[in-house]
């Protein structure tokens, strides 16, 4: 699916049926800076070629990875991150996944649904999808109590990796609540063998 994702400040000022130009200059006067600071965070694919040179038009920052766009959805409304909008297209599921944190951090994502030819969208449309209709936050992740958890296996912009000790493993996760908005991080030491009693 195509998506673009913001976090609280810019949330409600974004239209995926707009131009990505477009969409960086309200983002810019939501959160108070001038478009040249505007950090775009974009997989790096040459379908997103044409985005790219747009968002470079505009005068954007782009910051490009290689994958893992649920992260750069996080991003977007991570306090500590320095990203202000992710764009373009990744996969489905990914974007539920980024939408139920996006719903406890704040945020918005819109997406639509994207088909690589026409055979894929004529499969698409069999199945009952709508290529035109534009989803929301609340459409991708429904309900009125969102969990969202995460643990980083290896180092991301996230979260760090499992670290091995002579004592074990150390891990770190961030565990998110829609209701209350809270954001937990985790940091755990697992022990392959524990303390015998005395």
């Amino acid at each position: 699916m195509d998506k673009i994702a913001v976090g609280p400040e810019a949330a409600g000022h974004i239209s995926i049926d707009l131009p990505p130009g477009e969409n960086v200059r309200n983002i810019a006067a939501a959160i108070g800076k001038p478009v040249s600071e505007v950090t775009c965070v974009v997989l790096d694919r040459p379908r997103h070629a044409q985005l790219i040179r747009d968002l470079r038009a505009a005068g954007a920052r782009i910051h490009l990875i290689s994958d893992g766009d649920v992260t750069g959805a996080i991003a977007a409304a991570w306090p500590e991150s320095d990203v202000d909008v992710l764009f373009g297209i990744g996969g489905t599921p990914e974007g539920v996944i980024a939408a139920a944190a996006l719903r406890c951090l704040g945020g918005e994502m819109q997406a639509r649904l994207w088909a690589a030819d026409d055979a894929e969208a004529a499969l698409i449309e069999a199945d009952g999808g709508d290529l035109h209709r534009v989803l929301s936050t609340h459409d991708l992740c429904g309900g009125d109590e969102v969990f969202f958890a995460a643990t980083g296996v290896s180092d991301g912009d996230l979260l760090p990796g499992v670290r091995f000790t002579k004592y074990g493993a150390v891990s770190h996760s961030v565990v998110m609540r829609s209701k209350s908005r809270t954001v937990r991080e985790i940091k755990t030491q697992h022990r392959w063998h524990p303390a015998k009693a005395a």
